[in-house]
Order: structure tokens, then sequence, then C-alpha cells
């Protein structure tokens, strides 16, 4: 089908049906891939060096900026995606942001040098208030709303140049005070209207990054692989922690999809900026696991100077956060989640104290132990549910 030149732009129908991604997002996403590989890579790395709590707010940081510029680009794709030509160049002008912060990654970890981030991510807000000022003359209805988005990215904007020139002791609190008023422009721009996203589009959108995320964990945990055949050619550790590891991710991506939040988004749109900024730590925590993973495969093969502690923690802290996150973020929406909080505690406490008993079981015991419960608490679930549709 042929893309119109120009469709002006007006917000979509909350119920329009089969609503799926199209393949401008799906090309969107690909560069949000390249950049959460960048950021996951550093970490990894100053894992393997033992700065790995030194990195972990240049960390937090970074994915800040690449998860923001994602959900905003979501948000506003599935209320006003028109994938005209000038919708298309817009969002073109956003990728390219997008892979000018790729680029800037590995300065802001080694250097604490965040000119590339600050110029990427200013590239593709400025785009964002370009799309919003559009909407805003397009859609009378919307217009406030629109116009409210606008100013504020941009006005935030004006803080975040200011902040790649403070010194250094000042950067972090500034951080931390650009980033609560990144996250309270959608507060306040939607008072006087919400706006049109659609439920079962947003939450396949969020499914979408979250296989994404775990897609780089697997690639993190190949490239630990790679390093530690080249090191010291096959091991049985090596073989055990790549082969654990897969089934943890495999296991986290099955508990996430196990969790439905297209109804409950749809039945109390309201409570969606507590679902979709709580995904900040399910993704971060993804993306760090993939780092950790990548260093116990090294470190299984002999060849990562960092601790074994160290490792156990780097992975069974990520999990225990993605599963906290997980019972944490459909609470709200749903009667009753799937994933009991019971199994859920349990799950988490044994992830946790894994690390304990590595005198004993070893690096290799722990990730198995971590991977089992991830595992343990699909199965517990899976039977849950086969009991209750028997009763019924």
């Amino acid at each position: 089908m042929s893309t119109a030149f120009r469709i002006p732009m007006s917000g979509r129908s909350t119920d329009e049906e089969h609503r799926v991604s199209s393949p401008l997002e799906l090309l969107f996403d690909l560069t949000f891939v390249v950049a959460v590989a960048q950021v996951s890579a550093q970490l990894a790395h100053a894992s393997v060096q033992g700065h790995a709590l030194a990195s972990l707010g240049p960390y937090l940081m970074v994915f800040f900026a690449i998860w923001w510029a994602w959900v905003n680009f979501t948000w506003f794709a599935s209320a006003y995606d028109t994938d005209d030509v000038p919708y298309r160049l817009m969002t073109m002008l956003q990728m390219g942001g997008v892979l000018v912060l790729a680029a800037g990654v590995p300065a802001a970890f080694g250097l604490t040098e965040f000119t590339a981030i600050i110029i990427g991510y200013v590239i593709m807000r400025l785009a964002m208030v370009g799309q919003w000022v559009r909407a805003a003359i397009e859609h009378p209805d919307g217009r406030a709303t629109a116009i409210r988005y606008a100013v504020g990215i941009a006005a935030v904007q004006v803080l975040w140049i200011a902040w790649g020139f403070l010194p250094v002791e000042l950067k972090l609190w500034t951080f931390l005070l650009a980033a609560l008023l990144e996250l309270l422009v959608p507060v306040w721009a939607e008072r006087p209207g919400m706006t049109s996203w659609h439920p079962h589009h947003i939450a396949e959108r969020y499914g979408l990054f979250t296989i994404i995320v775990l897609g780089e964990s697997v690639s993190a945990s190949a490239i630990g692989v790679q390093a530690g055949l080249a090191a010291h050619g096959v091991s049985p550790a090596l073989v055990v922690i790549a082969a654990a590891g897969l089934v943890l991710l495999f296991a986290l991506w099955w508990l996430y999809f196990l969790e439905p939040a297209a109804e409950g988004l749809r039945s109390k749109r309201e409570r969606s900026f507590f679902w979709g900024y709580g995904h900040y730590f399910v993704f971060a925590s993804l993306a760090a696991l993939g780092a950790g993973l990548e260093v116990a495969v090294q470190r299984g093969a002999a060849h990562a100077e960092v601790s074994d502690a160290a490792v156990e923690y780097a992975i069974a802290i990520p999990v225990a956060v993605f599963l906290l996150m997980l019972y944490v973020l459909h609470a709200p929406l749903v009667p009753e989640v799937v994933i009991r909080p019971l199994k859920t505690g349990i799950a988490i406490l044994l992830v946790l104290l894994a690390p304990l008993a590595s005198p004993w079981i070893g690096l290799v015991g722990v990730v198995i132990v971590v991977a089992l419960a991830a595992a343990g608490l699909i199965a517990t679930t899976l039977i849950d549910r086969a009991l209750t549709t028997h009763r019924a």
C-alpha cells in the first residue's frame, strides 16, 4: 500500500480493532537495539574490571535517556501515528538521534563525558516537539494537551543542555531534577485531556521492547562465550553457565508474558503512568542481567578477574528486581495477578540467598539456582492455572 504524502493528524480511536505495531515502529526499535547493546556492553566491560558499582550510576543515567526517548515516541505514535511522509521523516530524525546517543555511550562510561549523549537526546526530543506542534495545529480537540507537551519537552531540553556544562559534583543532583521534570511533563500535559493511546497497542509495544532487551542479553551471553572460548577453550563451567543463562532468560520471557496488561490498561487508563514508568526498572534490570551473564560466562572460563560474589549479585539482583516489578506493576491493573505474590516472594528470596551459598555450590551452582527459581515460578503458576481451570 502506498504512503500518502500528508494525512491530517488527529487522535486515533482507542477501540481500533487489530491495532498492532507498524513496520515503521519496528524499524524505529532497531535503533534502540544498538543503544541497549552499547550500554549493556559497557556495563559488562566495567564489571570485568571490577568497577560495576562505579559504573552503575552512568548505566542508569544513560539507560534513562534511551528508555525515555522510546517511551515518548511509543505513546505519541499510539495516539497520533499518521504514517504519512512528514511523520516518517520526523521519525527518521529521531532514529538519527538514537544512533548519536548510542555512539556516545562508551565516552559516558569511560570518561563520564556526556556530550554526544546530550546531543543525541536533544535531537530526539526536539523532533518529538515538532510532532507535538503538528498535533496541536491539526487536531483542535487535543490542542491544549499537545501544546503542553511541546512546551514542557522544549523547556526541559534547556536544562539538559545546561547540565552538560555543570561541574561533576553537581551533575548527579541536576540529573535527578531534570529526569523528574521529564517524568512530570506527561502528567501535567494530559491534565486537560488524556491522549487517545491504544491499550492493546501499548501492551504489545512494551512486550516487544522486553523482547529486545532480552535479545540483547542473549547476545551478551554469546559474546561472553566467545571471549571464554578464545581465552581457554571449552570448559564444563562455561557450558553449564551458558546453558543456565539461556534457561533463565527464557524463563523471564515466559514470566513477563504470563501477566497480560492490555485489558487492565483499557479499563484503568488512569493507572497507565504507574505501569508505563515502572517498566524502566523492568527494562534496566534485564539489560543489566545481560551484562551479568556475559561476565559470568567469562568468569566460568577463567577469563575475568572479578570476584565470584560480584558476578553472582550482578545476576541475582537484576532478576530479583524484575520479579518484584512484574508483580508490582500488574497488581493495580488486574483483579488478580496470574503469578501469586507468595510464590513471587519465595522466588525472590531464593534468588537473593543463592549467592550466600556460593562457598558450597560455586558460581555455577548459583546461576543454576537462580535459573531454577525462575523456572519453578513458571511451573507452579501453570499448575495453579490448571487446577483452577479444572475446578471451574
